[in-house]
């Protein structure tokens, strides 16, 4: 079959590789017919996550028709149901999945003691997506074998288009849970640094939850137009002061609510900060950019809340921790609980509350994915959401 491998820093090819297999009686092989490349695909292939091995097959953004069930999965899965495949692999036996916690099951990662030793403690299997989460083939590929497939899929009714509910899989119900867990009130400011893919589903989720007003921070004038398009009071912070606009919008009090939707690789370049953080990522004395971070411990309003889908992979330096603590910051962060999310999600699609497929800029055959990730990463092309086509 044909996938996209990661061959280095900066290298990801599509090549012919083995199709996938039955390895255990739980597993699921699934042909994809449509899949995706995510901000955080981004991250591997600019080398900022650690545990990447040449011929890896990445993507973690999915969906497709059931083409083999393992014995252990036929009482969930039939061959030729449509499913979308969530990013987190979630056994549904540990402590961690009977509290709805899935993206910290404690079975899925096949490489355990690896995790252990880098986070303290494990967290769940990812498709695609480096060995510290299991080192699983990803999905950008003609097949993909879905591990604890009795669990891990999301089954799709007729009548619904892949591009409608490919996105309920990772980057749609990361932006409901970014809003979700700010316990958003109708008095409630919510600020949102970033309008990639993830920041337009958390825009529209944080209007969703009935917000009082949505502020959306970025740079590249067409992911200003979508965000403003999705209700959202726009910033651009290349042209005026971010935290100027954001106390003139909150009568000087600043968002009660305040989330991350950038990540590690936070693109300001004109503060101190953010010219100390490249300098230390240079020379590997640091490996996240925590701009986005620190502006938001800083003009968040007391006893406000943090919420951080933005992915981050390892050591941040200079973070005014004492600034959050004597404010009285709620932090609440992490990979997505996906099925904590997506029967409620699907029904909201069903009902014509929200299309996710707005966000798509681009539609390629998968052998385009190579150019793509680059005119992804480098926002040419008014690019904010690619999709291939296997």
């Amino acid at each position: 079959m044909r996938a996209l491998v990661w061959h280095g820093a900066n290298d990801i090819r599509c090549d012919t590789v083995p199709d996938p297999e039955i390895e255990h009686p739980r597993d699921a092989i699934v042909k994809v017919t449509t899949c995706a490349i995510c901000g955080s695909d981004l991250h591997l292939h600019d080398n900022f996550m650690p545990g990447m091995e040449k011929g890896d097959i990445v993507g973690h953004e999915f969906m497709g028709e059931v083409m083999e069930v393992g014995s252990e999965a036929k009482s969930a899965l039939k061959v030729g149901e449509r499913v979308v495949v969530p990013f987190t692999i979630w056994c549904g036996e540990c402590d961690q999945c009977k509290r709805g916690n899935y993206s910290v099951c404690e079975r899925s990662n096949r490489n355990k003691a690896l995790a252990d030793k880098v986070f303290g403690h494990t967290t769940a299997g990812l498709f695609g997506y480096t060995h510290l989460t299991g080192g699983y083939a990803g999905g950008q590929a003609e097949y993909v074998r879905v591990p604890m497939a009795d669990r891990t899929h999301i089954k799709i009714p007729s009548g619904l288009t892949d591009e409608q509910v490919l996105f309920l899989g990772d980057i749609f119900p990361t932006g409901w849970q970014a809003a979700a867990q700010c316990d958003i009130q109708p008095t409630d400011t919510v600020a949102i640094w970033g309008c990639g893919p993830v920041g337009q589903m958390t825009i529209r989720s944080a209007v969703l939850l009935g917000a009082k007003q949505v502020v959306a921070i970025d740079r590249v004038p067409e992911r200003l137009a979508m965000a403003k398009a999705g209700g959202a009071i726009t910033i651009n912070f290349e042209e005026e002061s971010v935290v100027e606009r954001l106390n003139e919008l909150t009568g000087g009090k600043g968002p009660e609510k305040c989330i991350d939707a950038v990540g590690m690789e936070a693109h300001a370049t004109a503060t101190l900060d953010s010219m100390y953080d490249r300098a230390k990522q240079a020379l590997m004395l640091e490996s996240d950019r925590a701009h986005v971070l620190r502006e938001m411990i800083y003009v968040c309003r007391p006893a406000g809340v943090l919420s951080i889908p933005g992915v981050y992979g390892g050591l941040i330096d200079k973070m005014p921790f004492g600034m959050a603590m004597n404010k009285g910051l709620t932090w609440r962060m992490g990979q997505t609980h996906v099925n904590r999310w997506t029967d409620d999600l699907l029904n909201r699609i069903q009902e014509g509350q929200i299309d996710p497929s707005f966000v798509i800029t681009h539609t390629v055959p998968l052998d385009q994915g190579p150019e793509m990730y680059k005119t992804f990463r480098d926002k040419r092309d008014g690019c904010i959401k690619v999709v291939l086509k296997p």
